[in-house]
């Protein structure tokens, strides 16, 4: 029963991701945190990996390396920090981090703070990217702000090259720490079709979807689950 529910998890949150580029994270982290704290962060991670793959190949020639070399620069450090992080807090605090993390996140995505790409704006969103994502899972909104105001599929492109590169940063830094190994390996297992899926689905729906309604509903979900971890922390 959690193998379906972390499954139907993952493909709701990958149909979003597809969609508008990031998401995957902020809908799947709080509620499978619940269903088992062994989802977050690396399984979580493998699957916004797989996904992200996908999403590279199909927007591939949108791809801008020349910008994105500076979030990946400052995604090493990030990353670093957020496996410190996860070395110094306990299971409860790591909740309680969550549900700040998805509520932050979306607080970001809601903001009407507007940032240019600069070198020095996308080095400052690569870090904290890489110490969101690697503590939490949660790495996509800072990146997502820097970038929102480009071209749809320049947006989808450059997310999804960049999170293939950061969760890969992310899996060694949870390996080098213990919180990547092989039973998060056995139970990431059933969720990479469910990211496959996910994607397909997006790809055949992309055109018939209001992404701003997506988007809108998306959060608030999103905003109940980063509440009800908070929540979950103080009982």
């Amino acid at each position: 029963m959690e193998i379906a529910i972390a499954a139907l998890v993952i493909f709701v949150g990958s149909f979003v991701q597809s969609s508008i580029g990031f998401g995957l994270a902020i809908i799947a982290a709080p509620i499978l945190f619940f269903v088992d704290p062994l989802y977050v962060p690396a399984p979580i991670t493998i699957s916004a990996l797989t996904l992200s793959l996908a999403n590279s190949y199909k927007y591939r020639h949108s791809i801008s390396f020349q910008g994105l070399k500076f979030a990946i620069l400052g995604r090493i450090p990030g990353t670093v920090a957020g496996g410190l992080l996860l070395l110094w807090i306990d299971q409860q605090a790591l909740g309680l981090w969550l549900g700040i993390a998805v509520l932050v996140a979306v607080g970001l995505s809601l903001s009407n703070i507007v940032f240019k790409p600069t070198p020095s704006a996308m080095f400052s969103a690569g870090f904290l990217s890489g110490f969101m994502g690697t503590s939490s899972s949660i790495g996509g909104p800072p990146m997502a702000l820097v970038l929102q105001h480009q071209e749809n599929d320049f947006i989808r492109a450059n997310l999804a090259a960049f999170f293939v590169v950061s969760c890969m940063m992310s899996l060694l830094m949870l390996a080098s720490i213990g919180r990547f190994g092989l039973e998060h390996i056995m139970i990431s297992i059933p969720l990479m079709p469910a990211s496959l899926l996910g994607y397909w689905v997006a790809m055949k729906t992309i055109h018939r979807i209001s992404h701003q309604n997506l988007r809108k509903i998306s959060l608030s979900l999103c905003t109940v689950a980063g509440c009800a971890a908070l929540f979950s922390y103080w009982q």
